[in-house]
Protein backbone atom coordinates (compact mmCIF):
# COMPACT_ATOMS: atom_id res chain seq x y z
CA UNK A 1 0.00 0.00 0.00
CA UNK A 2 0.99 3.38 -1.12
CA UNK A 3 0.26 4.98 2.76
CA UNK A 4 3.05 2.20 4.09
CA UNK A 5 6.42 2.66 2.34
CA UNK A 6 8.64 -0.48 2.39
CA UNK A 7 12.28 0.93 2.17
CA UNK A 8 15.17 -2.09 2.41
CA UNK A 9 18.44 -1.21 3.57
CA UNK A 10 20.72 -3.83 1.96
CA UNK A 11 23.66 -2.16 -0.19
CA UNK A 12 22.69 -3.74 -3.28
CA UNK A 13 25.49 -3.84 -5.78
CA UNK A 14 25.38 -2.11 -8.89
CA UNK A 15 22.54 -0.30 -7.29
CA UNK A 16 22.03 3.69 -6.41
CA UNK A 17 20.90 3.12 -2.69
CA UNK A 18 21.04 5.62 -0.04
CA UNK A 19 20.45 6.32 3.69
CA UNK A 20 17.18 7.86 3.22
CA UNK A 21 15.70 5.33 0.58
CA UNK A 22 16.22 3.84 -2.30
CA UNK A 23 17.41 6.04 -5.95
CA UNK A 24 17.64 3.80 -8.97
CA UNK A 25 18.58 6.15 -12.21
CA UNK A 26 18.27 8.74 -10.23
CA UNK A 27 14.55 8.40 -9.56
CA UNK A 28 14.61 8.30 -5.73
CA UNK A 29 12.13 5.84 -3.63
CA UNK A 30 12.23 7.81 -0.47
CA UNK A 31 9.29 10.00 1.58
CA UNK A 32 9.37 13.49 2.16
CA UNK A 33 9.58 14.59 5.45
CA UNK A 34 6.81 16.73 6.75
CA UNK A 35 7.88 19.45 7.66
CA UNK A 36 9.43 19.78 3.67
CA UNK A 37 5.22 20.43 2.92
CA UNK A 38 5.72 23.99 4.38
CA UNK A 39 8.94 25.20 2.21
CA UNK A 40 8.91 26.72 -0.85
CA UNK A 41 11.57 26.31 -2.94
CA UNK A 42 13.64 30.09 -3.99
CA UNK A 43 13.65 30.18 -7.22
CA UNK A 44 16.03 32.49 -9.71
CA UNK A 45 15.20 35.51 -11.85
CA UNK A 46 15.67 34.58 -15.93
CA UNK A 47 16.54 37.35 -18.40
CA UNK A 48 14.90 37.20 -21.67
CA UNK A 49 17.26 35.04 -23.27
CA UNK A 50 17.57 32.86 -20.57
CA UNK A 51 13.70 32.72 -20.67
CA UNK A 52 13.50 32.27 -24.57
CA UNK A 53 15.66 28.89 -24.00
CA UNK A 54 14.05 28.12 -21.30
CA UNK A 55 10.81 27.62 -23.47
CA UNK A 56 12.78 25.96 -26.31
CA UNK A 57 13.63 23.58 -23.66
CA UNK A 58 10.47 22.92 -22.35
CA UNK A 59 8.90 22.63 -25.83
CA UNK A 60 11.79 19.57 -26.97
CA UNK A 61 10.94 18.04 -23.22
CA UNK A 62 7.09 17.57 -24.33
CA UNK A 63 7.93 16.64 -28.01
CA UNK A 64 9.84 13.10 -26.04
CA UNK A 65 6.43 11.28 -25.64
CA UNK A 66 8.74 8.13 -25.55
CA UNK A 67 12.60 7.06 -25.32
CA UNK A 68 14.57 4.12 -25.37
CA UNK A 69 18.00 4.40 -24.44
CA UNK A 70 20.81 2.92 -22.47
CA UNK A 71 22.21 4.43 -19.44
CA UNK A 72 25.14 5.15 -17.33
CA UNK A 73 24.86 6.20 -13.68
CA UNK A 74 27.64 6.84 -11.47
CA UNK A 75 26.84 7.55 -7.31
CA UNK A 76 30.21 8.21 -5.75
CA UNK A 77 29.39 5.77 -3.00
CA UNK A 78 28.81 3.22 -5.03
CA UNK A 79 30.60 3.57 -8.37
CA UNK A 80 29.33 3.10 -12.26
CA UNK A 81 26.12 0.90 -13.50
CA UNK A 82 25.03 0.03 -16.39
CA UNK A 83 21.50 -0.52 -17.98
CA UNK A 84 17.80 0.10 -20.04
CA UNK A 85 15.72 2.82 -19.84
CA UNK A 86 12.60 2.64 -21.20
CA UNK A 87 10.23 6.26 -20.85
CA UNK A 88 6.44 6.57 -22.09
CA UNK A 89 4.64 10.05 -20.78
CA UNK A 90 2.78 10.33 -19.62
CA UNK A 91 3.57 8.64 -16.44
CA UNK A 92 5.24 5.47 -17.78
CA UNK A 93 8.97 4.64 -17.43
CA UNK A 94 10.64 0.75 -16.79
CA UNK A 95 14.47 0.62 -15.71
CA UNK A 96 16.50 -2.19 -16.55
CA UNK A 97 20.22 -2.85 -14.56
CA UNK A 98 22.71 -4.86 -16.23
CA UNK A 99 23.41 -8.13 -14.52
CA UNK A 100 24.69 -9.16 -12.35
CA UNK A 101 22.17 -6.70 -10.82
CA UNK A 102 18.56 -8.04 -10.53
CA UNK A 103 16.93 -4.43 -9.56
CA UNK A 104 14.04 -3.31 -11.68
CA UNK A 105 12.20 0.06 -11.04
CA UNK A 106 8.73 0.25 -13.26
CA UNK A 107 6.19 3.73 -13.35
CA UNK A 108 2.57 2.32 -13.92
CA UNK A 109 1.70 6.07 -14.36
CA UNK A 110 0.65 5.84 -10.23
CA UNK A 111 3.23 4.40 -8.21
CA UNK A 112 7.05 3.40 -8.82
CA UNK A 113 7.88 0.36 -7.63
CA UNK A 114 11.01 -0.85 -6.83
CA UNK A 115 11.56 -4.91 -7.17
CA UNK A 116 14.70 -6.33 -6.15
CA UNK A 117 14.41 -10.50 -7.71
CA UNK A 118 17.30 -11.67 -5.68
CA UNK A 119 15.54 -10.66 -2.39
CA UNK A 120 11.50 -11.19 -3.80
CA UNK A 121 11.21 -7.75 -2.57
CA UNK A 122 9.09 -5.02 -3.58
CA UNK A 123 8.68 -1.44 -2.50
CA UNK A 124 6.36 1.48 -3.85
CA UNK A 125 6.08 5.15 -3.30
CA UNK A 126 3.35 7.68 -4.80
CA UNK A 127 4.88 8.86 -8.07
CA UNK A 128 4.85 12.48 -7.56
CA UNK A 129 7.41 12.23 -4.70
CA UNK A 130 10.27 11.18 -7.40
CA UNK A 131 11.96 14.37 -8.40
CA UNK A 132 11.55 13.28 -12.08
CA UNK A 133 7.95 13.16 -11.56
CA UNK A 134 7.59 16.67 -13.95
CA UNK A 135 9.41 14.73 -17.12
CA UNK A 136 6.71 12.28 -16.94
CA UNK A 137 3.97 14.21 -16.65
CA UNK A 138 1.41 14.75 -20.09
CA UNK A 139 2.85 18.29 -19.93
CA UNK A 140 5.67 19.49 -19.10
CA UNK A 141 5.80 22.66 -17.61
CA UNK A 142 9.00 24.44 -16.01
CA UNK A 143 7.32 26.94 -14.18
CA UNK A 144 4.80 26.60 -11.48
CA UNK A 145 4.41 23.19 -9.91
CA UNK A 146 8.67 23.52 -10.99
CA UNK A 147 10.85 26.01 -9.69
CA UNK A 148 13.86 26.95 -11.63
CA UNK A 149 16.60 27.27 -9.37
CA UNK A 150 19.61 27.54 -11.70
CA UNK A 151 20.00 28.60 -15.00
CA UNK A 152 23.54 28.45 -16.80
CA UNK A 153 24.84 27.97 -20.55
CA UNK A 154 28.25 27.23 -22.07
CA UNK A 155 29.17 27.26 -25.55
CA UNK A 156 26.81 24.41 -26.95
CA UNK A 157 25.17 23.22 -23.52
CA UNK A 158 22.74 24.41 -20.93
CA UNK A 159 22.09 23.59 -17.23
CA UNK A 160 18.76 23.40 -15.85
CA UNK A 161 18.23 23.49 -11.97
CA UNK A 162 14.59 22.53 -11.10
CA UNK A 163 12.85 20.91 -7.77
CA UNK A 164 9.39 20.82 -7.23
CA UNK A 165 7.62 23.49 -6.34
CA UNK A 166 4.94 21.80 -3.53
CA UNK A 167 7.57 18.55 -2.96
CA UNK A 168 10.79 20.06 -2.34
CA UNK A 169 12.09 17.49 0.06
CA UNK A 170 11.86 15.05 -2.90
CA UNK A 171 15.55 16.12 -4.86
CA UNK A 172 16.68 18.57 -6.71
CA UNK A 173 17.20 17.84 -10.54
CA UNK A 174 20.02 19.41 -12.50
CA UNK A 175 19.19 19.01 -16.35
CA UNK A 176 22.28 19.04 -18.69
CA UNK A 177 21.41 19.35 -22.68
CA UNK A 178 23.27 19.98 -25.80
CA UNK A 179 22.88 22.67 -28.02
CA UNK A 180 22.27 22.65 -31.88
CA UNK A 181 20.15 20.33 -31.86
CA UNK A 182 19.04 20.92 -28.74
CA UNK A 183 19.19 16.86 -26.71
CA UNK A 184 19.12 15.48 -23.18
CA UNK A 185 22.48 14.70 -22.34
CA UNK A 186 21.96 13.77 -18.75
CA UNK A 187 20.78 14.70 -15.19
CA UNK A 188 22.10 15.03 -11.37
CA UNK A 189 19.53 13.73 -8.89
CA UNK A 190 20.46 15.66 -5.26
CA UNK A 191 18.91 13.98 -2.09
CA UNK A 192 18.13 15.86 0.92
CA UNK A 193 21.40 14.63 2.37
CA UNK A 194 23.39 15.97 -0.07
CA UNK A 195 24.27 12.46 -1.63
CA UNK A 196 24.58 12.90 -6.06
CA UNK A 197 23.68 10.25 -8.30
CA UNK A 198 24.26 11.05 -12.32
CA UNK A 199 22.41 9.85 -15.07
CA UNK A 200 24.50 10.33 -18.71
CA UNK A 201 22.11 8.58 -21.43
CA UNK A 202 23.48 7.45 -25.47
CA UNK A 203 22.29 4.96 -27.89
CA UNK A 204 18.52 6.94 -27.43
CA UNK A 205 15.93 6.49 -30.07
CA UNK A 206 13.01 8.68 -29.95
CA UNK A 207 9.07 8.50 -30.67
CA UNK A 208 9.07 4.45 -30.85
CA UNK A 209 6.24 2.30 -29.89
CA UNK A 210 6.45 0.68 -26.56
CA UNK A 211 4.62 -1.95 -25.38
CA UNK A 212 2.05 -1.59 -22.38
CA UNK A 213 3.75 -4.72 -20.57
CA UNK A 214 6.99 -2.99 -20.33
CA UNK A 215 5.21 -0.83 -17.62
CA UNK A 216 3.65 -3.60 -15.57
CA UNK A 217 3.61 -3.33 -11.77
CA UNK A 218 6.54 -6.52 -11.28
CA UNK A 219 4.95 -9.15 -8.58
CA UNK A 220 6.86 -10.17 -5.85
CA UNK A 221 7.45 -14.74 -6.63
CA UNK A 222 4.85 -16.73 -4.32
CA UNK A 223 6.91 -18.27 -1.32
CA UNK A 224 7.02 -22.08 -1.78
CA UNK A 225 6.37 -24.03 0.83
Amino acid sequence: MLNKIEITRRHLLLSAAVTTGLSVAGLSLTAAAPEAFAKKPKGITLSPEDQKDVDRIEDYLNGLTSVEARFQQYAPNQGLAFGKIYLRRPGRLRVDYDPPSKVLLVADGIALSYYDAELNNLSQVPLYLSPMWFLLKDKVKLGGDVTITSFQRAPGAFQIGLVQTDEPDAGSVLLEFGDRPLELRQWTITDNKNQEIRVALYDAQFGVQLANELFATPQKKSKRN
